[in-house]
């Protein structure tokens, strides 16, 4: 078996399971693969940040597609770079596709004070929970249930990193995997 400090041994333990492996895969690939979607997006949606929106996208994909089962072959250091190339190269194309075919909305027929002058409805209270619930379960994974309820709960990075006894950092990298899952889930 793979030391359990390399590349190799944190993808056998994300294939098994772990999600904390992730957090050691973000460290060492992260940086590389943000700086591959800025050279594939034009400059416009550089510029808006979107080159870690896309590398965020791709670490969601890795999750879930090991999660799944999609990648058996997927055994050490070069299959897993040559993987997260090709996700992150076809999300930054989406995104630049998808943000392409964008025009110009109309202007909306309501004002931002009429909206919040109104009270919701118990129809769209009871809507708003159920798609809260489903979020939640989407995440398929206890601890970071945890974070993102903490977090709606409005616990701070370092207080909810008290409460999984982990740095603020390992926090911060699980908010943006649960927003990469949750973004990815919307545009479904």
């Amino acid at each position: 078996m793979s030391p359990a400090g390399s590349v190799t041994g944190w993808l056998n333990q994300l294939q098994h399971g772990d999600p904390s492996a992730l957090d050691h895969l973000w460290d060492r690939f992260f940086h590389r693969l943000q700086a591959l979607a800025r050279q594939k997006l034009p400059t416009a949606l550089k510029n808006m940040g979107s080159d870690e929106d896309v590398a965020v996208d791709a670490f969601t994909s890795l999750w879930h597609g090991v999660n799944r089962g999609q990648f058996p072959a997927l055994a050490g250091r070069e299959s897993l770079w040559r993987l997260l190339v090709v996700i992150t190269a076809r999300k930054a194309w989406h995104l630049s596709r998808d943000e392409g075919r964008k025009s110009v909305a109309p202007a909306p027929d309501w004002t931002l004070e009429q909206t919040l002058s109104r009270e919701p409805t118990a129809e769209f209270e009871t809507q708003a929970a159920d798609e809260c619930q489903r979020l939640i379960k989407k995440l398929g994974n206890a601890t970071l249930e945890s974070v993102a309820l903490w977090r709606m709960e409005g616990y701070t990075t370092t207080e909810i990193a008290e409460r999984l006894q982990c740095s603020p950092r390992t926090v911060e990298r699980k908010l943006l995997l649960i927003q990469g899952i949750w973004s990815e889930e919307v545009r479904r």
